[in-house]
């Protein structure tokens, strides 16, 4: 499996990157080909851009499209699951796209690895992220009244073969999440680890215990 930085992409450029490679994977697999090789975990940063899952909700949105232009970003329908989110720059994005019969793992276990590695990350900065039942993604103070959501997931599969993946907020502008319902909640927070640290983190310091927890 490799890791590559795309640094600052805007989302578009991104997502047909990833189709591209995840269309290889797929042909490669219906060939009989071994997919190994091609397995690759991209990291990036997005400019304002709002997604919007297939099986979302579009008033979930809550601006316009005037708005949108006026706070410079863009807004797209997209294929993974999961309602709509928010990526922009400071927020760490991650899209593996994997053959998980290369790895013995259900979609269900992929995410649950995938959790665990922000979990480990949110602890090594003495953060004590957990998931929620009934909802994908990574949270703070999951119980109580005051649950923030930190990092947002949302998966493609065919054929075993995954794209699309998750946000970390690390140094987000979580202004940008008023304008929405995150993951289509209305009760619930967003936070990032600069608000909860009350400092600005090092992304490259997180891309870098990422990968090794993803392979811990």
């Amino acid at each position: 499996m490799q890791f590559k930085d795309w640094q600052i992409i805007d989302y578009k450029e991104a997502w047909d990157k990833q189709e591209r490679l995840f269309q290889k994977i797929i042909n490669a697999k219906i060939k009989g080909n071994d997919t190994r090789s091609l397995e690759t975990v991209f990291l990036c940063e997005h400019p304002h851009v709002y997604t919007l899952g297939k099986n979302g909700q579009v008033n979930n949105l809550l601006i316009t499209k005037d708005f949108l232009r006026k706070i410079d970003a863009v807004f797209y329908k997209i294929d993974r699951g999961g309602d709509i989110t928010y990526h922009g720059p400071g927020q760490l994005v991650g899209y593996p796209v994997l053959d998980l019969e290369n790895h013995g793992r259900s979609l269900k276990g992929y995410i649950n690895k995938m959790e665990e590695a922000i979990i480990k990350t949110l602890a090594y900065y003495g953060m004590k992220g957990v998931r929620l039942e009934g909802a994908t993604g990574v949270w703070l103070n999951e119980h109580g009244a005051n649950a923030r959501k930190i990092c947002s997931i949302g998966v493609r599969a065919s054929r075993f073969v995954t794209m699309h993946g998750f946000a970390l907020n690390v140094n987000t502008d979580l202004t940008y999440f008023n304008y929405i319902n995150p993951c289509g909640f209305v009760d619930k927070k967003v936070t990032s680890m600069q608000q909860e640290l009350g400092k600005l983190v090092d992304i490259e310091k997180i891309k870098k215990l990422l990968r090794n927890f993803w392979f811990s």
